[in-house]
């Protein structure tokens, strides 16, 4: 397979393949493909529902009439230039094995995302399968590993919101890495398609709920590895051996909505406690010229119904002097920057196209 460099030179009628493309985020990888500009749709695999034309599943999407979804063979999929996993963990690792080793891959699931056996272990249960790259290219020195690699491991929703919040204050040492709290409510759509008596609508209207409390959400080590990159890497101010690694306190909710997460992420204020607005002017600093992340005015908070529909992941800030803490408080699209749109940006850059082809930063309102 030619090289990120080789596709710059003729990167119009790229074909990408989506496995398990009759799931939620599997739609949305089709609604964002047929949409872009130098993408084209190949093999759409899913399983169980092989056989079964697209637009029964998926009618929001007409365009894609007449196509139905073909059984997940490894070598179709192959056939692609990229492949789009939008599998559950397991079925996403054993099919991502085997695959050619030239083909590129973007892989939704968690499979790849840990570098830790041990935490993934505790966490998923599983063998595990290794790491991949990480896909998320608003991390520092990112983007070119994603733009060389083969082989990309799009973050966790809930990790996005919380790892974009929170990176630029830890890099700059304005909070401290051990007592970080996060508690994140997100649309139902998270949950997948599978059906579930906890999912009924009359168990989620009127009704805002936690689950996985106590640290057992398998979002947990994404969260603590990603910040504790941040914290020794380059620029970091915790890189001195013998710093405290992050310890993350993670809170998942279910609200009465299809898609979206907010998420509350607070940490101890550093040395001489910030004010808000050294919080505000770090996290402006780094998103600057990032065409989805934005710091919102003073004063203005971030609402899930914003981000619907987009790429965009929305912050703000402030510091809580009397509590001692730093509040940042984040939004955005589960389905968009949480799945389906942070995986074509990632592809995007594999692919050597434009990063922002495809997607954007406006949400959907009312």
């Amino acid at each position: 397979m030619p090289g990120s460099e080789a596709f710059r030179e003729d990167c119009v009628g790229v074909q990408v393949a989506v496995a398990g493309a009759s799931g939620y985020a599997g739609g949305e990888l089709l609604r964002l493909i047929s949409g872009h500009p130098d993408l084209e749709l190949g093999p759409v695999t899913a399983g169980a529902s092989a056989g079964t034309p697209v637009t029964d599943v998926h009618p929001h999407l007409p365009a894609l009439a007449g196509r139905a979804f073909d059984q997940a063979d490894p070598g179709l999929l192959a056939t692609a230039d990229l492949v789009f996993l939008a599998l559950p963990a397991e079925e996403s690792a054993a099919l991502a094995a085997s695959l050619p080793g030239h083909t590129a891959v973007v892989d939704l699931s968690a499979s790849f995302r840990l570098a830790d056996s041990r935490a993934w272990a505790a966490y998923y249960g599983t063998g595990h399968a290794g790491r991949w790259t990480y896909g998320l290219p608003e991390l520092p020195g990112a983007r070119p590993r994603i733009s060389a690699a083969r082989r990309v491991a799009s973050p966790g929703c809930y990790a996005t919101a919380a790892i974009v919040a929170l990176a630029p204050l830890l890099a700059v040492g304005l909070i401290e890495p051990q007592d970080i709290v996060i508690v994140a409510a997100s649309g139902t759509s998270g949950a997948g398609r599978s059906a579930s008596a906890a999912l009924l609508v009359t168990e989620v209207m009127g009704a805002v709920s936690a689950y996985q409390v106590g640290g057992t959400h398998r979002h947990t080590p994404e969260i603590e590895q990603a910040l504790a990159e941040v914290a020794s890497g380059p620029g970091g101010q915790r890189a001195a051996a013998g710093a405290a690694s992050p310890a993350v306190s993670f809170t998942p909710m279910l609200a009465p909505m299809p898609r979206g997460i907010l998420a509350t992420c607070t940490a101890r204020l550093a040395g001489a406690e910030p004010a808000t607005p050294a919080l505000r002017a770090a996290l402006a600093a780094v998103y600057a010229g990032e065409p989805f992340v934005h710091v919102l005015p003073e004063g203005r908070w971030p609402t899930t119904a914003s981000t619907v529909g987009s790429n965009a992941v929305h912050l703000q800030a402030a510091a809580d002097t009397h509590a001692g803490r730093a509040v940042v408080v984040a939004a955005l699209d589960n389905l968009g920057k949480g799945a389906a749109g942070q995986a074509v940006q990632a592809a995007n850059l594999m692919l050597g196209l434009p990063e922002t082809a495809g997607l954007t930063a406006q949400g959907v309102a009312p």
